[in-house]
């Protein structure tokens, strides 16, 4: 992760040069001033290209970041994503062109890796850049809630970042950038190694800061939600759309039902996601921007995504009628955990379940216990005789690096019938993102994302009635990912699927089971929405206990009763304050979105009067924030 501020046009480069010894571990961190009030330009692009050997993946591309604004950018795998964030930042130079930055910007950008040094604790990497010590975060309400957001204080503040897993390390870069008080954040994947809950509450504090961001993603729930533009980087050019995700695959849809016969392929596939987008819920779905007939026109003619009655018949036909059964199951966790206690569970022919649950909850070991390569504690699992398991584990296949791509896949088979298809290995991989040029490449060659869906296509080779699924979609950009749904539409067989993917799910699975720590395997029938609700009312009554443990008498003296009710005295200032901050903030979002609109008016009158009450809030909020943190010292102090 890094962090720039600019006092000057051009390149950061020279910030890199003010930054001591303890934070060069996680970026550079610099002090900035920071912009109220009107639009302002942070970054502009004007005629870029940027070029790795013989491939160009920018060409003469202008485009710009302005205050308010909330970006996702998309596209293929090596398409340049990565590259444009890496120009936006400063982190790399053009070609040719040139790159503007406003002066006085404080921009972070949070990368796909998580080169922090191991030495480094949590609290030096996320508070010491803000000056802030240990002891101190709890009275701040931004680093409060951004630790227990990201489950980040969990981890120990003290705790080395050697000694944190891939995930661990990535959240606590997140975290050091969220902490900050930024105009620009540039996040490259930031949900992966987020569990659902994890990108709710991301989405949320997203659309709460005021900042601009630029991310780039394969969440398309999360992308939906927080985007306000996209960015399609394709060919060397980026094309602009306003919305989020929905949007992106109406006006994607239209391009392609004008563009020529060669792009019947990608036409067809746009045309089916659009029918998947009409057919999910009203409130997930942002209101196009284009004409409605069109897309009406676009989708006439596509079938029902999947007819689930005859799939689960045909699947019944190949499996008989026991796929998978735990009874009286007792399942405990490597680490020591329940996770099933004397339970059932029928997984039965054509079911198509999604699993859901916060990180470290058990559900890679359930995945196991289904697929029979790890113990029940009690009880029994019966598996089908018929039954041909398939299994994408989040571990890579250990391959031979030499041998080609295309001959890897056709050591499973050469041809595999999806549906009623007979497809070959090659069309396979193909409709998985590998040219017929790319099949011929040394496994030893291919990237991470690129190995990943290799072993996707090896699993869909051996033709499974029973594919389990853990997390499928890290490292698949969205076309990919459009690609496996389409595949899994007319899979016939039983699917358990675990993903923080919520579109996934919903497109993917009937069924939705959540593991949620009390020994069950709790059935959904209101899927991601119901977990969620779930999950906000178990941490409503978590909260609510704790103060009703601090809160309760205590027995002995006056004195300590006379503490207690300080203490519950100070507690509810602390949550009136909290309301009030909560209120201030909405107002000066609401007042940003004003200003936007009368700028886009040219009404500078409307713009000084709305200038003015912007400011007049900033300084209510300030002063409340002092007093709030005035009071948190106070509660401290009586802890």
């Amino acid at each position: 992760m890094l962090f720039y501020s600019t006092g000057r046009q051009g390149s950061v480069a020279a910030a890199h040069q003010q930054i001591g010894c303890c934070c060069a571990a996680v970026g550079q961190v610099l002090l900035s001033t920071h912009y109220h009030g009107g639009v302002v330009n942070y970054v502009n692009l004007e005629q870029v290209s940027k070029s790795y050997g013989l491939q160009t993946l920018l060409d003469s591309v202008s485009l710009g970041v302005q205050s308010g604004d909330r970006i996702g950018v998309v596209g293929l795998n090596g398409g340049g994503k990565t590259t444009l964030l890496k120009l936006l930042t400063g982190e790399d130079t053009p070609d040719s062109g040139r790159i503007s930055f406003a002066s006085g910007l404080a921009m972070a950008y949070v990368t796909q890796g998580a080169e922090l040094a191991p030495t480094a604790t949590i609290a030096e990497v996320v508070l010491a850049p803000l000056g802030v010590a240990t002891y101190e975060w709890a009275s701040n309400a931004k680093i409060r809630a951004v630790l227990h957001g990201l489950g980040v204080a969990n981890l120990g503040l003290e705790t080395p970042v050697g000694s944190l897993s891939g995930g661990e390390r990535r959240r606590v870069n997140l975290a050091a950038a969220l902490v900050q008080d930024i105009d620009l954040l540039i996040l490259d994947e930031p949900t992966n190694h987020l569990d659902v809950e994890g990108v709710q509450w991301l989405a949320d504090h997203l659309l709460q800061r005021n900042l601009a961001l630029v991310v780039v993603t394969h969440d398309r729930w999360f992308l939906d939600t927080v985007a306000t533009r996209t960015w399609e980087v394709h060919d060397g050019q980026v094309d602009t759309y306003e919305g989020g995700y929905n949007d992106w695959i109406f006006a994607r849809a239209e391009r392609a039902r004008q563009a020529d016969a060669a792009e019947q392929r990608r036409r067809n596939l746009a045309r089916k996601e659009l029918a998947w987008l009409r057919r999910g819920a009203p409130a997930r779905t942002s209101k196009p921007r284009y004409r409605i007939e069109a897309a009406e026109a676009l989708i006439s003619d596509v079938p029902p995504p999947r007819n689930a009655v005859e799939l689960m018949q045909f699947s019944k036909s190949r499996q008989g009628n026991v796929v998978v059964e735990l009874e009286d199951a007792t399942v405990t966790s490597p680490d020591g955990r329940l996770l099933l206690n004397n339970q059932t569970f029928r997984l039965a022919p054509g079911q198509r379940i999604g699993l859901v649950g916060v990180n470290g909850s058990g559900k890679t070991t359930l995945l196991k216990t289904l697929a029979g390569e790890y113990p029940l504690d009690s009880g029994k699992r019966i598996e089908g005789r018929t039954v041909k398991l398939g299994w994408l584990r989040q571990e890579l296949d250990d391959l031979d690096p030499e041998r080609r791509l295309l001959d890897a896949v056709e050591d499973v088979a050469s041809y595999v019938t999806i549906g009623k298809k007979e497809i070959s290995a090659s069309q396979l991989a193909e409709r998985l993102g590998f040219s017929a040029k790319r099949q011929r490449t040394p496994i030893g060659d291919l990237s991470g994302g690129e190995r990943r869906r290799l072993q996707l296509t090896r699993v869909m080779m051996a033709e499974p009635n029973l594919l389990l699924l853990d997390e499928p979609t890290n490292d698949l950009d969205i076309d990919t990912l459009q690609e496996l749904e389409s595949l899994l539409d007319g899979w016939p067989g039983t699917l358990v699927v675990i993903s923080h993917d919520r579109y996934l799910i919903e497109r993917c699975c009937d069924d939705t089971y959540a593991l949620f720590g009390d020994g069950k395997l709790t059935h959904l029938p209101q899927g991601i929405e119901e977990y969620l609700q779930r999950r906000a009312a178990t941490a409503e009554v978590s909260a609510k206990h704790r103060i009703a443990v601090a809160d309760a008498p205590e027995a002995g003296s006056a004195e300590k009763k006379q503490h207690a009710a300080k203490r519950r005295s100070l507690q509810k200032q602390l949550t009136s304050l909290e309301r009030k901050i909560s209120k201030l903030q909405t107002q000066e979002t609401e007042l940003h979105e004003q200003m936007a609109a009368a700028s886009a008016e040219m009404d500078t009158d409307r713009l000084t009067d709305l200038n003015r009450e912007l400011l007049a809030l900033g300084d209510q909020r300030d002063s409340l924030e002092m007093e709030w943190m005035e009071i948190g010292e106070e509660l401290d102090a009586l802890q």
